[in-house]
This record gives structure tokens, C-alpha cells and sequence, in this order.
């Protein structure tokens, strides 16, 4: 396996920003309409995306903040200074397991997605093998190259989507939006909840920053990342419910895709736009798995730094595979998606809450500084 190479692993203030929404625009994008509309009233939604959203882009900075505290200095080095090396261990562990988890998870329901839309006859555990293969092979590379496929395969997923949105604006009824403000309060707050889990991942911070040559700006641009991801899901779940309608988008398995297969462009030059779609979303799906399981990798080697990468590749690679295997069908995959959507938000708040705690608690100090 020859490996993609670069003679600097640094990265970019600029490919933190990238890096952010690669890794939050996912597969979740394509039930997140349903998820909001089931709990609120018509377009009501909006209102949860913009509160969750203030709750990410907070989280964001707090978590960019106390990483670029303590620059080029990897995360079990200063989690070891503010809550003893024990303790960050065990953090770095937990990430370890979450990495996993959700390597799985994007691996699964991808193969899910793709059998239901493109490859009906190809069994699930084909499709879940071949898609794990070709993420084994970014993975074993050089991780600087990762944030060269974001910076490649991001601006062809916005643009893409761009343009099925504005296909789309044709198919739009005003009267699916109205009325507004009927939700109630509590409501609100399921949609707010069910947004904030929508908008975890930002734990990648904890790692990439060390690898940015001079974090100073890194929250400003790591803030600028999430708001993009916010903006994103507010467009596409209010384009789902003006065409489709909240009862309607709230009984759609996947809306985001039928909002594709809806859409013709002018000509007919695509017969099957939503096939077109979905190969290239699958780009997005593909970074935010490739930065999953790097984050598990990132995680295991700094704990063991003497192993080699690429042995935990194909130590964690079955491990990941078998995971797939367990969940038998839609509803179980929606039960892997609760838990490991559950485990990543509660170690994410966790750790971010011990940190900043330690730290105001030692005055701001810098370890090794």
C-alpha cells in the first residue's frame, strides 16, 4: 500500500476551517429534516436550528480555545498538565472508542443509503467492506493529505447542493412554511436537542489543532467552520419543508435524497439527478468517516507512540467491520445512531468541562511553557 506523503504535516488555519464542516456534514444531513419536523410545527424548525446552532458555535470556540491555549502540543500532553496523565489517558481512550463508534456507524449507514438508492442487488456487507477499504487506504497515508481531500471534496459538495436548492425553489409552496410561532416551548426544546446532537463532531479540535503551524486565529476560524454547518442545515431543512411539507418531510425516511429525486433540470439532461446527488455526497460521508477513524488512530498512537500507525489501521479495521455487522436493519442503525450520536456528546461536554475547569483553576498556565 503506497502511501500519500507530504514532507510537512502541518496544516492550515484555513483547513481548520475546512476541517469543521467536513466533518459535520454527513450522513445525518439526510434525516435531519425529519428528525426537526417530527417535533415542530410547519417551518417552526428554524427557530431549534438557530438555538442549537448558538450552542455548537459556543462549544466550538470553547473547544478551539483551549486547544490552541496550548500550541503544537498534542492533546494527551495538555490534558496530562491540566487533569494528571491518568486521567487524560482515559480521555484519549474514550476517544479512541468514539472514533470507532462512528467510523462504524457513517460506514453502516452509508452502505444502508447506498444499497436502499443505488445498489439494490449488492449485499450490505459488500458495500460496507468495499466503502471501509477505500477509507483504510486514506487513513494509512499521510494525514495531512486528509485535509487536502476536504479542501477538494467540499466546495463540489456546496456547490452541488447549491444547485439542487436552487432547482428546487420552483417545487416550493409558501403555504407549506405558515403558519409560524405555533410550536410550543417544549417542543422548541426537543428540536433544540435534536439539533445540538446534529452538531457534534467538533471534537476533532481537540486534536488537529496541534498540528496548526500558529493557532492564534484557530477559534475564529473554527467558529466561521460551524456557523457554515448552522447556515447549511437551516437552508436545506427549510427547502425540505417548503416543498414537501412538515407532515410530509416528518414521514420521508430520508428527505434530503427525495428532495434530489424530486428535482428535474431543465433539458433533461439527468434522468436520475438524485443517482448524481448521491455519488457526490457521498464525498462529504467519506471525509467525515476518513477524519473519524484518524481521530482514533491520532488518539491510540499518542498513547502508544513507539507503534506505527498503520498497525493500528489493521488492528481497528476489523473491529470497525464487525461493528457493521451488528445492526440488521433501518431501525437498528437508528439505535447505533442514538448511541454513538449520545456517547459523543456526553465525552465531548465532559472532557471540554474538566479542561476549562482545570485551567482556570491553575490561572491559565501553559505546560511546558
Amino acid at each position: 500500500m503506497s502511501n500519500l506523503n507530504y514532507g510537512d504535516e502541518k496544516i492550515s488555519q484555513r483547513e481548520i476551517f475546512l476541517a469543521v464542516p467536513s466533518m459535520l456534514i454527513a450522513i445525518g444531513i439526510l434525516v435531519f429534516p425529519r428528525n426537526l419536523a417530527e417535533n415542530t410545527i410547519a417551518a417552526d424548525g428554524w427557530i431549534s436550528i438557530l438555538m442549537s446552532g448558538f450552542i455548537a458555535i459556543m462549544f466550538t470556540w470553547l473547544v478551539a480555545k483551549i486547544a490552541s491555549n496550548f500550541p503544537n502540543q498534542p492533546f494527551l500532553k495538555y490534558a496530562s498538565f491540566l487533569v494528571t496523565k491518568p486521567v487524560a489517558m482515559l480521555f484519549t481512550f474514550l476517544f479512541v472508542v468514539q472514533g470507532t463508534l462512528l467510523t462504524a456507524f457513517e460506514v453502516r449507514a452509508i452502505a444502508d443509503v447506498s444499497h436502499t438508492y443505488l445498489f439494490e442487488r449488492t449485499p450490505v456487507q459488500v458495500i460496507n467492506f468495499s466503502y471501509l477499504l477505500v477509507v483504510i487506504y486514506a487513513v494509512s497515508g499521510s494525514r495531512a493529505a486528509i485535509f487536502r481531500l476536504n479542501a477538494l471534496f467540499l466546495p463540489i459538495v456546496l456547490v452541488t447542493t447549491t444547485i439542487l436548492l436552487l432547482f428546487s425553489i420552483r417545487f416550493m409552496e409558501f403555504n407549506n412554511v405558515m403558519p409560524m410561532f405555533k410550536t410550543d416551548i417544549k417542543d422548541l426544546g426537543k428540536g433544540v436537542f435534536e439539533g445540538t446532537l446534529s452538531f457534534t463532531g467538533i471534537s476533532i479540535l481537540f486534536f488537529y489543532i496541534s498540528l496548526v503551524k500558529n493557532p492564534i486565529k484557530v477559534p475564529k476560524k473554527a467558529v466561521l467552520g460551524m456557523a457554515t454547518v448552522v447556515l447549511f442545515y437551516l437552508i436545506i431543512f427549510l427547502t425540505c419543508i417548503a416543498v414537501f411539507g412538515n407532515v410530509q418531510t416528518a414521514n420521508i425516511r430520508f428527505p434530503f435524497i427525495e428532495l434530489a429525486k424530486s428535482v428535474e433540470i431543465p433539458g433533461g439532461f439527468f434522468e436520475r439527478l438524485e443517482s448524481i446527488f448521491f455519488v457526490i455526497w457521498t464525498m462529504a460521508i467519506f471525509t467525515t468517516t476518513v477524519m473519524a477513524f484518524d481521530i482514533a488512530l491520532f488518539a491510540l498512537t499518542s498513547i502508544f507512540s513507539k507503534v506505527k500507525k498503520q498497525t493500528f489501521v489493521f488492528i481497528l479495521a476489523p473491529v470497525v467491520y464487525f461493528l457493521t455487522t451488528i445492526p440488521n436493519n433501518s431501525y437498528e442503525i437508528g439505535v447505533m445512531d442514538k448511541i454513538v450520536t449520545y456517547f459523543s456528546l456526553g465525552l465531548s461536554s465532559t472532557v471540554l468541562i474538566v479542561l476549562w475547569m482545570m485551567y482556570i483553576f491553575k490561572g491559565g498556565k501553559q505546560g511546558g511553557k
